[in-house]
């Protein structure tokens, strides 16, 4: 079963399990320790294992920070110095450019960091004009968002190693429910979007407290799973560090975390709008 995160869709090395690797749900025997090969044969898959190494996890946080470094400082710049007549330009041009810049790094086999750095300084320019739309609606707000976003991800990532201690693992049910229902609301906000282009619009997105029960209803299912998004992502990390993918991969998993943590900073920047007064 394959993430819904387009970055690790289109990885077969994070989908690889390892030989004799146990299904989630099953209880594991044999070695106390976990001791299993990496790869059927004990050969790695395609030759990715090279003379960089392979990933572990002070690589994802490198370049983890990297990459969200370029983010935020992207995000920074424009939101200090973007002349607010620019604003609008500014949120579709980085919005469009920053889809097809995450379809191209998707939907390649190998990653390059060119792309992802590439792909961070646009969203940058996205956030900090979608931001500095908020702030100027709702001083303080972007903060509070800001604050919000990294106590849910570092709240996510305590309860999923908690759980993963006791012997509670990510289940091929887990990820079905998530992935239909991630689509699902894809498809609706998509629809929606077609409705408001055309002058109408079916209350499913919004800004502010005056925001209907609909509104509310998708912001608060978009959270869920952004959160749910995040989990995933953190069980198919380790699961490309079990199978020990080249150091490159890296960048692949840093890539697949900001592109979650971009959309759970948005919806929770949203949400909070709901309860400000204008």
């Amino acid at each position: 079963m394959r993430s819904t995160n387009p970055v690790f869709t289109r990885s077969e090395q994070f989908s690889h399990a390892p030989a004799q690797a146990p299904q989630y749900g099953q209880q594991q025997y044999g070695d106390p320790h976990g001791a299993q090969a990496p790869f059927p044969g004990g050969q790695a898959p395609h030759g990715q294992q090279s003379a960089q190494g392979v990933m572990t996890i002070d690589d994802v946080i490198t370049k983890s920070a990297i990459t969200m470094g370029a983010l935020v400082a992207s995000a920074a710049v424009t939101f200090m110095f973007l002349p607010p007549t620019l604003m609008l330009p500014a949120l579709i041009l980085s919005g469009i450019v920053g889809f097809v810049a995450v379809l191209m790094v998707s939907l390649r086999r190998v990653v390059n960091p060119a792309f992802v750095l590439a792909y961070s300084v646009i969203e940058g320019v996205f956030i900090g004009a979608f931001s500095l739309l908020f702030e100027r609606l709702y001083p303080g707000i972007v903060a509070n968002a800001v604050l919000g976003t990294f106590v849910a991800a570092g709240a996510t990532l305590a309860g999923y190693k908690f759980l993963r201690s006791n012997g509670v693992k990510v289940t091929s049910k887990f990820r079905k429910i998530v992935t239909i229902s991630t689509f699902g609301l894809l498809g609706v906000v998509l629809i929606n979007l077609l409705f408001s282009l055309f002058g109408g619009g079916l209350g499913l997105r919004a800004i502010g407290p005056d925001a209907g029960p609909l509104a509310w209803l998708v912001s608060a299912v978009a959270v869920v799973l952004a959160v749910a998004n995040l989990i995933m992502d953190f069980d198919y990390i380790e699961q490309g560090i079990r199978n020990r993918l080249p150091a490159t991969e890296s960048w692949r998993a840093a890539f697949g975390l900001t592109v979650t943590m971009v959309w759970l900073y948005t919806e929770i920047l949203r949400i909070l709008s709901y309860f400000r007064q204008n």
